[in-house]
């Protein structure tokens, strides 16, 4: 019974948006460094943005292929994405084949590039002291 519980509050939550990235907490008290975007900090997750971004568009074989993953743990992150807006998805057929085509939305490629500025910064951190 109390299981049931669990799985409908996980359920209710809503996935971040790339709105939410202003009012993530903070590293340390009282820094102001703002902590990383944990939806892109996913190691497959910023697989998928950093192909996308360098990519006009890439499909989920394409994907699965260069990140070495399985069919499941990419759908799982591509949709954990795509409910961010971070990517789009588009689902068609070619004759009889499905396909899935996966592209960076400009939301996303701004996500990107906070992530990647605020790497820089820590790296840069790092290396002064």
């Amino acid at each position: 019974m109390a299981r049931a519980s669990v799985v409908s509050r996980r359920a209710e939550r809503k996935p971040p948006q790339a709105g939410d990235l202003q009012a993530l907490p903070t590293v340390g008290a009282g820094t102001g460094v703002p902590a990383l975007d944990r939806l892109i900090h996913e190691r497959i997750r910023l697989g998928i943005v950093s192909a996308l971004a360098v990519n006009e568009s890439l499909s989920f074989n394409d994907l699965k292929k260069l990140l070495k993953t399985t069919d499941g743990n990419l759908s799982v992150h591509a949709r954990k994405l795509e409910q961010a807006q971070y990517v789009t998805c588009s689902k068609y057929f070619d004759g009889r084949l499905p396909k899935t085509e996966y592209r960076l939305t400009s939301v996303g490629r701004q996500a990107l590039e906070q992530y990647l500025n605020h790497m820089e910064a820590l790296i840069r951190s790092m290396r002064e002291r």
